[in-house]
């Protein structure tokens, strides 16, 4: 798997290091994706019934559990964390959390007989990384890496590694940090709101 950018890596570990407590049980980094990936196979068999919004309710509160919004939030918003005011931070963590949600109740829209396959964790540069495959029985299986981290004494994911080395954690970071250098907080702000409405048609 590819290395993170070193500077993705320095921000994470600067988010992290006044949070993060002594390792607890290895086994619980995969207890959390566990957890996320049977909540993603229930939405998925019941797609239909429960339409987007419906979708969107039931992973709101599971996602903002095993995600770790703040702190993801912080990391994406690069150097300009720093000029946020309060009221700010928490607009972009409720914002970034939002289009999170949406994007997962958009993307898991039915169901085909796919699984989730875990193949094992190992602790890398502080983090546990969970190696886990999404497969398809009708095409091509996905990769799907976590970056897991314990956040006040609760496993949390950081960041999706997709086929294998895509960090979504590095791609937001240089989207939205491109975004606040050319217009703002309220570009951003308005930029994640519009993608919130189209993953939804416009509900949200």
């Amino acid at each position: 798997m590819r290395r993170l950018p070193l500077r993705l890596l320095v921000a994470i570990a600067l988010v992290f290091a006044s949070t993060a407590p002594g390792w607890a049980q290895a086994g619980g980094a995969t207890q959390v994706v566990e957890r996320l990936h049977t909540a993603l196979l229930e939405v998925m068999r019941n797609a239909s019934s429960l339409g987007y919004q419906g979708r969107a309710s039931q992973l709101d509160p599971m996602l903002r559990d095993v995600f770790a919004y703040p702190a993801m939030a912080q990391v994406v918003s690069g150097r300009h964390w720093e000029s946020f005011s309060e009221d700010q931070r928490q607009q972009m963590i409720d914002t970034f959390a939002r289009l999170s949600v949406a994007t997962y109740a958009n993307r898991f829209d039915g169901f085909s007989g796919e699984t989730f396959l875990t193949s094992g964790e190992q602790e890398v540069r502080g983090s546990m990384l969970v190696r886990t495959e999404l497969i398809v029985p009708a095409g091509d299986n996905v990769t799907l890496n976590y970056v897991v981290r314990q956040i006040g004494g609760q496993w949390r994911i950081i960041d999706v590694i997709l086929a294998g080395n895509l960090s979504e954690l590095s791609r937001q970071r240089a989207e939205y940090t491109s975004v606040l250098g050319r217009g703002g907080f309220s570009a951003l702000i308005a930029e994640m709101q519009a993608a919130i409405a189209r993953q939804g048609g416009g509900l949200q």
